[in-house]
């Protein structure tokens, strides 16, 4: 990136992600301010304006979604944060380019292919690349795993093994909210394109081609639910009887981030927060096989498992000299009680309760194994958060800007569809059972 992400900068969405933006911008006064937010909601945008105030940073005026051009011009507004539902990215990603203002989505970039052709080609036409925030790029943990791959330590990497576990606290969440319906997320694979698949193209520098998959709702849901004998009958948690016997119920009013965002603000949009993980109707899967086939040769086997008792994920690297393997234990078991306080811990600001190990090993064709030396950060999604800060929006006063010493880090729209399209490619092989192929999306990369 040239130069870092600054200058009159509005806030698209002000769901629990924004806050992170919100606070590194207010911390940076030098070279980043907040001057507008873009939210439907009037309650979730008043405590961001609170946040403001509480970070001795000024209010700022509030402009619905159907302002988004009238905000740009009026509050001459410079960039624009996009952290809002991700299947809305390209509703204010594509206006903002055409203003000429500088774009930073969250990951995933969007939701579906028209969508994500939408905004190449407008990227292309106005010759503006966009940042997307693969923020998992930027974990001190994964740029080992880089940089051990980038120096050739186990010579030509033929096959990946990745092995996602989601706990069921954490895991559940994504069956409570927006994002257990499709035409709002794109599903679990379009979700976990933004984290698990850029880290593989990135890890192995190389672009997927061919995806085939298999995918249901094997645990959550009604029938699943069940089945198995964890159903309660009840729409939403909050006063509700049944959901108090429910361990895999959210209590908003038992973390003062979620009661000011969601439960408060829900007389103005109707979105419940705390819906039932077995209820009917859910759109998404919980449990994922995937196969995908990258330019270089290499393969990838991997599995989403949304439903465990332990999170983290353990990923194993073939090469022609060696193997490299990592284990991260995010969070060793849960119990029911860790439902109470979410935002946090949801969100990747705070460590998961009873965090466990990571392991990097690496092995050689006849030598023994090489534990390496790990730095451990269970909060802010491994340390990325703060560094993905750092060199987006600067240094601190007084800092280095602190970019890791692995290949380049920052993310284009380029990436975000690679990533994207493993996702997507995923989702249309659950319907089809075929191998789907890259090229058939039609992407103007």
């Amino acid at each position: 990136m040239s130069k870092p992400f600054g200058g009159r900068i509005a806030i698209v969405g002000t769901g629990s992600r924004a806050a992170m933006f919100v606070r590194g911008i207010v911390e940076r006064p030098e070279t980043s301010r907040v001057v507008a937010l873009c939210e439907p909601n009037t309650v979730r945008a008043a405590y961001y304006n609170d946040l403001l105030k509480s970070l001795r940073a000024p209010e700022v005026p509030v402009y619905p979604p159907d302002a988004f051009k009238e905000m740009l011009q009026k509050e001459k507004v410079e960039a624009v944060v996009i952290t809002c539902i991700d299947a809305l990215h390209d509703l204010y990603i594509v206006p903002a380019l055409e203003a000429g203002v500088r774009v930073l989505t969250e990951k995933p970039m969007t939701t579906d292919v028209e969508k994500c052709r939408r905004i190449l080609e407008t990227v292309n036409r106005t010759n503006s690349p966009i940042i997307v925030t693969f923020n998992y790029r930027y974990n001190p943990v994964h740029e080992l795993i880089k940089r051990t791959i980038a120096e050739g330590k186990i010579g030509k990497v033929l096959s990946v093994h990745f092995e996602w576990l989601l706990d069921t606290v954490h895991g559940a969440d994504y069956f409570r909210r927006w994002h257990r319906q499709k035409e709002n997320s794109g599903g679990l694979m379009v979700h976990k394109s933004g984290h698990h698949f850029d880290l593989v193209n990135w890890w192995i520098d190389a672009e997927p081609v061919t995806v085939a998959a298999m995918g249901g709702l094997t645990f959550y849901g009604d029938k699943a639910g069940k089945a198995s004998g964890w159903a309660r009958d009840y729409e939403r948690a909050r006063g509700s009887e049944a959901a108090k016997s429910d361990p895999f119920a959210i209590n908003l009013e038992a973390d003062p981030t979620l009661k000011k965002i969601y439960a408060d603000a829900e007389s103005v949009d109707g979105y419940y927060r705390d819906q039932n993980v077995f209820a009917p109707g859910i759109g998404i899967e919980d449990d994922m096989s995937l196969l995908v086939k990258y330019n270089n040769g290499a393969t990838m086997t991997y599995h989403l498992t949304a439903y465990s008792p332990w999170e983290g994920y353990r990923v194993n690297f073939n090469g022609s000299q060696g193997r490299l393997e990592l284990e991260v234990v995010e969070s060793e078991y849960r119990l029911p009680v860790d439902v109470s306080q979410m935002d946090g811990l949801i969100h990747g600001t705070e460590s998961l309760p009873h965090a466990g190990g990571v392991r990097v090993t690496l092995q050689n064709l006849w030598q023994k194994p090489v534990q390496l030396p790990v730095k451990v950060d269970h909060g802010s999604h491994g340390g990325g958060d703060t560094r993905m800060l750092s060199v987006l929006f600067g240094p601190l006063p007084g800092q280095a800007v602190d970019q890791g010493d692995a290949a380049k880090q920052g993310a284009t729209e380029r990436d975000g569809a690679l990533a994207l399209a493993v996702g997507l490619l995923a989702n249309k092989s659950f319907k089809s059972g075929k191998f789907e192929h890259v090229k058939d999306l039609e992407l103007p990369l």
